[in-house]
């Protein structure tokens, strides 16, 4: 209230800066034209007495100037009385009205066409909910279909192979990075980069052809940390617990305390040191998946269901297991078994609830598969 009370003193205060000259100007100029006869009457006596003009020159002088002081003052009266529909009575009519009226015709449209109701809204969320009002799937359209009419560019497979891994559509990933590989050359970051979206198409398994592109990544650059632990969970996976030990011991040694993939790195130093001789390991060995090369579809499909049941029934008994999890609920997506994918991320998350960085983890690939409840 306070806020349109302010405003109704402004617009009164502008209109009446502007229309308060309409209703002077003619007293302005009445006052103005008596002080000017009145000094050149001054001025005759002052000219007499001086010797410069003679006593007759000085009384016709006076006489014309007293002619128009008279007239004058009559004038200046005459305006005074404000007869209804003189000119300066309607200026101070029409100023009055002005300051009535004007105020009141806006306030009537804008209560009319306005939402006087309606809270202010920063310019930050109007903006963010534009863009909002846009899901992620028309912008990867949109991006697709600037790829197909600019199969050069870079930036553009560079953006959105990340968000496919994301939105879970791995094989576009993997055709993303190796279209990166071949318009931009190779290095060892684009290597691993297709080396991971291989092992998220394989539903976690570092394949042959995944851990090719890792060590490719190594060979060009020794210290790539992403090939290095994907070599490190390779050898998990082959039941090779000693090397994958090794390996990321080695990338724990002299890495900075607050580097961010140190916790992921040590939670898997955990696990493989908490897994006893004869234990299943998380993974296929390498005879699975050598197996798995000769084996039809629908066998190939059992393997991997198999595989998901062992990976479900283990993290029953090692529930802390974050990546375990990870694994197990992209495993889901890609079958197709979204009722048991939601089921599963509940159950992560009440069973990481206590520890607050593998809490975020899971809640991460949770909004990323599109798993929110």
């Amino acid at each position: 209230m306070t806020l349109w009370f302010v405003f109704a003193l402004m617009t009164a205060a502008a209109i009446f800066a502007v229309l308060w000259p309409l209703g002077q100007a003619a007293n302005a100029q009445a006052g103005s034209d008596l002080a000017v006869y009145r000094d050149q009457l001054d001025e005759i006596e002052r000219d007499r007495a001086a010797g410069l003009i003679g006593a007759a020159e000085a009384d016709a002088a006076r006489v014309e100037v007293s002619r128009r002081l008279i007239a004058a003052a009559d004038a200046a009266e005459f305006t005074h009385a404000l007869p209804i529909g003189s000119p300066l009575w309607r200026r101070r009519a029409l100023t009055v009205g002005a300051l009535l009226l004007l105020p009141g015709i806006a306030a009537g449209f804008y209560l009319a066409l306005g939402s006087p109701q309606l809270a202010g809204q920063p310019l930050a969320e109007r903006v963010s909910d534009a863009h909002q009002g846009r899901s992620i799937a028309s912008l990867v359209s949109e991006a697709e279909a600037h790829l197909e009419r600019n199969p050069g560019d870079i930036r553009g497979y560079e953006v959105l192979a990340p968000v496919y891994l994301r939105m879970g559509r791995f094989a576009d990933a993997v055709s993303a990075r190796r279209k990166l590989l071949t318009l931009g050359g190779e290095s060892a970051g684009r290597q691993s980069d297709l080396g991971e979206a291989l092992v998220a198409a394989a539903n976690g398994v570092v394949t042959a052809e995944a851990k090719s592109a890792f060590e490719r990544a190594m060979a060009l650059d020794p210290q790539e940390l992403k090939a290095r632990f994907y070599i490190g969970l390779a050898a998990e996976q082959d039941g090779d617990r000693a090397k994958a030990a090794e390996v990321w011991r080695a990338m724990t040694r002299n890495a900075p305390a607050d580097a961010p993939w140190v916790p992921r790195v040590r939670e898997a130093l955990a696990r493989v040191g908490a897994m006893q001789p004869g234990t299943t390991a998380p993974g296929p060995t390498a005879d699975d998946i050598a197996t798995a090369g000769a084996m039809s579809e629908k066998e190939r499909g059992e393997m991997i269901r198999n595989m998901v049941d062992r990976l479900a029934d283990r993290l029953k008994e090692n529930e802390s297991d974050v990546e375990g999890w990870q694994r197990l609920l992209r495993a889901y997506i890609v079958l197709g078994e979204r009722d048991k994918a939601i089921s599963a991320a509940g159950a992560a998350k009440r069973a990481l609830a206590n520890d607050t960085d593998k809490l975020r983890r899971i809640e991460d690939i949770i909004k990323s598969l599109g798993l929110q409840s």
